[in-house]
């Protein structure tokens, strides 16, 4: 079955040289099947029809070599027999260059069948609950921090960047603390879906940078590259459905109130150049209510809290294990348009595990 979801059965010349049932006999260690497997694979690679060409790049492509196949059943198999047929393969493809035949690649990265599809995790959570600091903690245990971003297999993103131009009205509300940053329609929800969809599809997604002293976008852009794991953290990240549909893994940074009130008071006379009576004023009146009508109630989306958030280490080697887990060589690529079947989640992709 491993085998079907990875091939396409449309292919003619993999259902006359090996059809899909031969592959559970190899599986169960007969080595005639698996070895008869392994010549046809190498009869798909040297095939002068287009598909043999297309069957040999997919299966090259997702790692399903017999390297890949014979590692969880090798105690089923000769030494002898997977030592030649390692050979084999290894002259094989080192000897012709296969990946000519691929498929087109973004960022040097195909499943066989086009770009591959990343995993989206978006991480939620009120005001200075550590959202941003569990996803840095996440990018440095992983090692992906001092990557240059164009090769970077891991990135991060934030809600934040997408904050919506304010009228003149709304400017004035925001210099004396009085618009709401932290209700829905504070937030450019369009470009959110389409900087989503960019990523999901590969491409290089271009997103803006936001200046909270004056409470404006800048001029400049930040550019986000292909990638194999994308982070996208912000205090409503699940509240649209449409947006929360996106991910395959939703996180939840559940922290106490008042250690939240704590930071934020820090941050905003630290980094944001406000006094405290407007800080405590804008919390009371704005982000508390807002916090409690629009974020709090999207907690029963995630499929992993984080207490404490950043001090809560074992979650985050956890789920720093669970992306290592997905970064591995041969990992299955994430199939679109299926809808996973999971206990809180709605989301409409299969995760690729």
């Amino acid at each position: 079955m491993a085998l079907a979801l990875l091939i396409n059965p449309r292919l003619s010349i993999f259902r006359k040289w090996c059809s899909v049932s031969a592959y559970p006999r190899a599986t169960q260690g007969r080595y005639g099947t698996f070895a008869l497997f392994c010549d046809n694979l190498l009869s798909c690679f040297n095939s002068k029809s287009t598909d043999g060409k297309v069957l040999f790049t997919t299966l090259v492509s997702t790692n399903l070599k017999l390297c890949g196949i014979t590692f969880r059943h090798r105690r089923h198999i000769k030494r002898s027999h997977l030592a030649d047929y390692e050979a084999k393969l290894t002259t094989a493809m080192s000897t012709n260059k296969y990946q000519d035949m691929s498929n087109s690649i973004t960022n040097g990265i195909s499943n066989g069948f086009g770009p591959k599809t990343p995993f989206l995790i978006g991480v939620a959570g009120g005001t200075a609950s550590g959202k941003s600091t569990v996803c840095k903690r996440i990018m440095e245990r992983l090692g992906q921090d001092d990557i240059e971003h164009s090769q970077r297999r891991v990135v991060c993103i934030s809600q934040d960047a997408f904050y919506r131009p304010l009228n003149a009205d709304e400017t004035t509300k925001a210099c004396k603390g009085m618009f709401n940053f932290d209700h829905p329609d504070a937030f450019d929800t369009e470009l959110i879906v389409k900087a989503l969809k960019q990523i999901l599809e590969g491409k290089i997604c271009k997103i803006p940078n936001y200046d909270f002293v004056t409470n404006s976008r800048l001029e400049t852009i930040t550019t986000i590259y292909p990638a194999d794991v994308v982070l996208f953290e912000g205090i409503l990240m699940f509240y649209h459905s449409e947006i929360r549909n996106f991910f395959h893994m939703k996180l939840f940074v559940d922290s106490d109130a008042d250690t939240r009130l704590a930071r934020r008071v820090m941050r905003d006379t630290r980094e944001r150049g406000r006094n405290l009576e407007q800080i405590l004023n804008q919390y009371t009146n704005l982000v508390k209510p807002a916090f409690e009508e629009f974020c709090l109630p999207t907690k029963k989306f995630a499929d992993v809290i984080i207490p404490r958030g950043a001090e809560n280490t074992v979650a985050i080697d956890l789920i720093v294990q669970h992306i290592r887990d997905l970064l591995r060589p041969g990992r299955e690529p994430v199939e679109e348009n299926v809808k996973r079947v999971r206990h809180n989640s709605d989301g409409i992709y299969k995760r690729p595990h």
